[in-house]
C-alpha cells in the first residue's frame, strides 16, 4: 500500500467541539481512563467545509452532499419549461432508484459537481423520452439503455472531496466509491472529567427594582490535549479521480492542510478554542499504516512545570520508533515534523513551518505516484 499519514497532537482550550445526542462533548473509554473524544464524521466534515471556504480546491473539484438534487439540476436546466424539466429531473432520479418524494431524494446523496453537470445535460438530451412529453404521460417508463447512459455519468467526477471519503449507497452498491482516506476519532493522550459551566441572562430592560435572571441553565465542556490521526491510500485516490496524477497530488495536500488546520466548530462562539496544533508530523510511503494511539494506552499524567503537549509529543515519537524497530519502516519512507513543544527527539527531520512540510509531502506523493502509475500501464496490481 502507497500511502500518507498525518499524526497530530492538538491542545485545545475549555471547548465543547463535538456534541452528543444530549449536548454533552464526546467521549469515549480507552486504556480504562475517560477520554475526550472527537469523531471522524465532524472532523471529515470539518474538512470538507474548509475545502470550499479557504478555498482550496475549485467547485468543479468539489462534491455536494444532499438531498435536493432536484433543485440543483432544475437550476442547471433554468432555460427549460420548469414543468417539463420538473418531470424529467424526478423520472431520472427516480429511475436511478434515488426514490425522489416531494423535491426530495430519500437520502442524502454524495455528487460531484461535474457529475451534476453531466446528469443535468443527459437529462436534457433527452427530454422528451424521460418527461413523457411525446406520449402525454406525467410519468415517462425509462428504457433500460437511457437508465444505463444516466448511471455512467456517475463516475465521481473527478470530485477530491468524493474520491478522499467515498460514497455508500446501500441500494445502488455499483454507484458507490470506496474511500481513500480513514480518519480516527481523535482521542485525548490522558484522562478527563467533565466539567460544567453555569451561566444566566439578564434582561437589559428590566427596572432596576426587579432583580435575577430572565433564564439559566448550564453547558459542559473539557479541555485537553488531542491525538488525531488520518491516512490516505494514494493508489485508491489515484484511482477515484481517474488517474489524474497533479490532481491526486493537490488533493491529498489540501486534505494535509485542511485536516491538520481545522475542528468542528461546535459551541465556538460560547469558547473561542482555536488553538493550532502543537505538532504534525507526516510518513509516506510504502508499507502498512501505524496508528499510534497506543503511546497513549496508559494515561499521560501532569507533571509539575512540564506541559502535557510535551509529553505527549515524546511519548508518540517513543512508539513510534518502538514500531519501527520491530515491524521496520516504509520502504522508501519520506517522513518529517513540525515541532511547537518542548519535546526533544532524534530520527525525524524537524520542519520549519507548514509549507516546508507540504513541499517535502509533495515530493513523496510525486515519486510515490508516477510509481503508482507505471505499475497500472505495465498491468501490475498495487503494492
Amino acid at each position: 500500500m502507497k500511502l500518507l499519514e498525518v499524526h497530530i497532537l492538538q491542545t485545545v482550550a475549555p471547548s465543547n467541539l463535538n456534541r452528543d445526542d444530549t449536548g454533552s462533548p464526546k467521549d469515549a473509554l480507552f486504556g480504562g481512563f475517560r477520554r475526550a473524544r472527537i469523531s471522524s464524521q465532524a472532523q471529515k466534515r470539518a474538512v470538507r467545509v474548509a475545502f470550499k471556504d479557504w478555498p482550496l480546491l475549485s467547485e468543479e473539484e468539489r462534491a455536494v452532499r444532499t438531498k435536493r438534487l432536484v433543485e440543483e439540476l432544475l437550476r442547471r436546466l433554468e432555460d427549460v419549461k420548469e414543468e417539463l424539466a420538473r418531470r424529467a429531473v424526478e423520472n431520472a432520479l427516480n429511475a436511478l432508484g434515488f426514490g425522489v418524494k416531494e423535491g426530495r431524494t430519500e437520502y442524502l446523496f454524495f455528487l460531484g459537481n461535474r457529475e451534476l453537470d453531466a446528469l443535468a445535460q443527459g437529462i436534457r438530451e433527452n427530454l422528451e423520452a424521460l418527461s413523457g412529453e411525446v406520449k402525454g404521460k406525467k410519468k415517462a417508463e425509462v428504457p433500460d439503455e437511457l437508465k444505463k447512459a444516466l448511471e455512467r455519468v456517475l463516475d465521481g467526477g473527478k470530485a477530491v472531496d468524493l474520491a478522499l471519503f467515498g460514497r455508500m449507497l446501500a441500494d445502488r452498491p455499483g454507484l458507490g466509491v470506496d474511500a481513500a482516506v480513514q480518519v480516527a476519532h481523535a482521542l485525548s493522550t490522558h484522562k478527563v472529567d467533565r466539567e460544567f459551566d453555569f451561566y444566566t441572562a439578564v434582561d437589559d430592560l428590566n427596572p432596576k427594582e426587579e432583580t435575577g435572571a430572565e433564564m439559566m441553565g448550564y453547558v459542559e465542556f473539557y479541555s485537553a490535549t488531542l491525538y488525531r490521526y488520518a491516512v490516505v491510500d494514494l493508489e485508491k485516490l489515484l484511482e477515484n479521480l481517474q488517474r489524474d496524477k497533479d490532481l491526486a497530488i493537490k488533493g491529498a495536500l489540501a486534505f494535509l492542510e485542511a485536516f491538520a488546520l481545522t475542528l468542528p466548530s461546535g459551541k465556538q462562539n460560547s469558547f473561542a478554542a482555536h488553538n493550532p496544533p502543537l505538532f504534525v508530523a507526516f510518513r509516506a510511503g510504502k508499507g502498512m499504516p501505524r496508528n499510534l494511539a497506543t503511546a497513549f494506552e496508559r494515561p499521560i499524567r501532569p507533571r509539575q512545570g512540564v506541559p502535557l503537549s510535551r509529553l505527549s509529543a515524546e511519548a508518540l515519537m517513543k512508539e513510534w520508533a518502538k514500531f519501527d524497530r520491530v515491524y521496520g519502516p516504509l520502504e522508501p519512507e519520506w517522513k518529517g515534523a513540525l515541532n511547537l513543544t518542548e519535546a526533544q527527539w532524534d530520527g525525524l527531520p524537524r520542519l520549519k513551518d507548514l509549507n516546508a512540510l507540504k513541499e517535502e509531502v509533495k515530493k513523496a506523493l510525486e515519486a510515490l505516484l508516477e510509481e503508482a502509475l507505471l505499475e497500472v500501464k505495465r498491468g501490475h496490481p498495487p503494492s
